[in-house]
């Protein structure tokens, strides 16, 4: 019986390694050189032709300082995924604190090379600064919005930028819920809740659920199935299913790559390979390589011939920058280029696989349900629909429409990779008729549905926006929060509600939206304590119309209490040389913010660190120091942080740290 791929920390980042580094030339094996190509030109042009993209994972330190990776990156690949650039702590490192450089070097350098850019990714319970994971349900639900609508936003009007990973990692490998600080605190809803939050920062990008140890049939990818079908049900948009695929040799293939896809696809999502990465126990040899070839060639094989499969992405391309060593000691050399950028033969099988003949799909989609209308006012609708089904798996869906209730013709107003649909800019007192018709990859189109009538109602022609709001004030300040009150607005039809806007400081800053209600009041929870703010309020009415901004309020917290923190350690996985601790869960024990943390730890004798994140560590004998990261060590009373590492132990040791003790300046 093959064994189960052994479950790690999932370091979709480099892990900081804490040995000394060693000349390549000194350790390098013997060059072991992939065979000709059986055909010219490079991977991405065989891959369009095949209509899939072949991407990478662009680590932005060698994207900007090596020439031979740029030279590859833009040359080999028509699709990129940031390795690290998109996510929350390298974007967001403290609230409102925007950082975007890399981000945008990823994209810029996509756009510049005819690239599709994959966001990577919105809601993770890794890489996520502290000040998020230490949030009551209220502000952490709205952070999680503003991220979300900002990061994805600003790249919606950017046509390389194509679809998003909005949720990662969400399951335990049991198929039960990860207990991360997401579903502690909000439960299972925040899944639906990013999703919708990414359709509307952007309602054109394709919004991905991805996962690890998901790439065969297995309790952790049937719960993601049945997740994605419920979800879907409930008409949240989830339209992408993305395998990682980080597989080892030692392991075996997942032989049902092929079978798991296909289900997938047949409840009408795409489906792609997000981080292929395939590692062999070392040093590397001729069989060895020969293994990885095949394992490589597998998996573009299996999207081949899943049409709803929409390419495949490698985690890097050349072992020279791979996180697979720091976490796996004894393995390596995963990856398609050695490290000195020479294509291994596991480059020509990528190359042959997608080169080879494409099979082709003629069968077309079932016809979809009729649809069914709700939500009609004076200038729109939603329309839902019972799915398709297809051979392969529908791709998605064109929405039709015609002008009354009879006669006219029938014209394309919008698609959808969902069974939902909304369609807006209608005319007052009015019928339309509409129809939907599925789509599959190889173009194939089914019959349209029956049609639905629907005719809008009479509407208001309101126009005109609520007064401004006046005499904002702050009252029952405390170290991490303020009660807001104001006069109302007035409007010609009535107001629905106010948004409450804020900004950090005394000056300076954006303003953003932190909140809504329907009264005059606002509450306004998890600020750090001794830190200014600025709010003003806006009122809406039913139309959407919006009034200017009140007068600015300043607000500045109190000093707090006593301060202290705890830690506690989880022992993530072992094996027999080795463990993963993690989370090592940082607590703010005290009753006032913390600007920095320690935390201390014995190792046995005879283990050493390998690695770690979200931490940076120390060793003197057998006695670990782990400080806080640059963008983790603020903390609110009662709020946490998380770090990991790994750790090599003596063949047969049981052994793990302990002793975790953790100090504030």
């Amino acid at each position: 019986m093959t064994p189960p791929r052994v479950p790690f920390h999932r370091a979709t980042r480099r892990i900081a390694s804490l040995a000394a580094l060693t000349l390549v030339s000194a350790l390098a094996v013997p060059l072991l050189s992939a065979s000709p190509a059986s055909a010219s030109g490079p991977l991405r042009t065989h891959a369009a032709a095949r209509g899939k993209f072949i991407g990478f994972a662009a680590a932005t330190g060698p994207l900007a300082n090596e020439s031979a990776y740029r030279t590859i990156a833009q040359t080999e690949f028509n699709q990129v995924t940031a390795e690290n650039a998109m996510k929350w702590d390298a974007t967001e490192s403290s609230d409102n604190n925007w950082n975007f450089s890399g981000a945008d070097q990823v994209v810029n350098f996509a756009v510049a090379n005819n690239q599709q850019v994959h966001g990577h990714t919105l809601v993770w319970h890794n890489q996520t600064p502290g000040w998020v994971q230490g949030l009551g349900a209220t502000a952490m639900r709205s952070a999680m919005q503003d991220h979300i609508s900002t990061l994805v936003g600003r790249y919606a009007n950017n046509a390389a930028v194509v679809s998003w990973d909005v949720v990662n990692e969400v399951f335990e490998e049991n198929g039960s819920f990860r207990s991360s600080f997401w579903y502690n605190t909000l439960g299972q809803s925040f899944i639906a809740d990013a999703f919708r939050y990414a359709r509307a920062a952007d309602p054109d990008a394709r919004l991905c659920i991805n996962d690890y140890n998901v790439e065969g049939i297995n309790a952790k990818s049937t719960a993601m199935y049945n997740l994605v079908q419920s979800l879907r049900a409930q008409n949240v948009p989830v339209d992408c299913v993305g395998l990682q695929t980080h597989l080892s040799t030692q392991y075996g293939f997942p032989n049902d790559l092929q079978q798991n896809m296909q289900r997938f696809a047949a409840l009408g999502v795409q489906v792609r390979i997000t981080e292929v990465d395939i590692r062999i126990p070392m040093p590397r040899t001729t069989a060895k390589d020969t293994t990885q070839a095949t394992y490589y060639r597998n998996v573009i094989n299996a999207c081949n011939a899943v049409t709803a499969c929409a390419g495949v992405t490698i985690w890097g391309f050349t072992d020279r920058h791979s996180w697979v060593p720091d976490t796996f000691p004894s393995e390596g050399a995963a990856l398609i280029y050695d490290e000195n950028y020479q294509q291994k033969p596991s480059y020509t099988a990528v190359h042959d696989a997608l080169a080879g003949p494409t099979p082709g799909d003629t069968q077309a989609p079932t016809t979809p349900g009729t649809p069914v209308a709700s939500g009609v006012t004076s200038s729109g609708v939603s329309l839902s629909w019972t799915a398709s089904t297809d051979n392969v798996g529908v791709t998605g869906y064109d929405i039709l429409r015609a002008p009354g209730t009879s006669g006219g013709s029938f014209t394309q107003v919008g698609t959808s990779t969902t069974t939902s649909f909304s369609d807006s800019g209608l005319s007052a007192n009015t019928s339309y008729r509409y129809q939907v018709r599925a789509r599959d990859a190889a173009g194939n189109v089914s019959s349209a549905s029956s049609a639905v009538t629907v005719t809008t109602t009479g509407g208001t022609g309101d126009t005109q926006a609520p007064s401004t709001p006046s005499n904002l004030a702050a009252s029952g300040t405390t170290s991490s929060g303020t009660s807001l009150s104001w006069s109302a607005s007035s409007d010609n039809v009535g107001v629905t509600g106010y948004d409450i806007l804020r900004a950090p400081g005394t000056s300076g800053g954006s303003f953003t939206q932190v909140g809504t209600s329907t009264t005059t009041s606002f509450s306004d929870s998890g600020l750090s304590a001794s830190t200014s703010y600025r709010y003003q309020v806006r009122a809406r009415d039913a139309a959407g119309n919006v009034s200017a901004v009140s007068n600015t309020v300043t607000v500045t917290t109190t000093g707090g209490g006593t301060g202290g923190c705890t830690a506690a350690a989880t022992l993530q996985t072992q094996w027999q040389t080795g463990y993963v601790m993690e989370p090592v869960r940082v607590t703010n024990s005290g009753t006032s913010s913390i600007s920095s943390w320690t935390v201390t730890f014995t190792l046995p004798s005879g283990h050493t660190l390998t690695g770690s994140w979200n931490a940076v560590l120390s060793v003197s004998g057998q006695t670990v120091t782990a400080r806080n990261a640059a963008y983790n060590g603020n903390l609110g009373a009662g709020q946490s942080t998380t770090f990991g590492f790994q750790v090599s132990r003596p063949n047969g040791n049981t052994a793990t740290a302990s002793g975790f003790t953790c100090a504030t300046p």
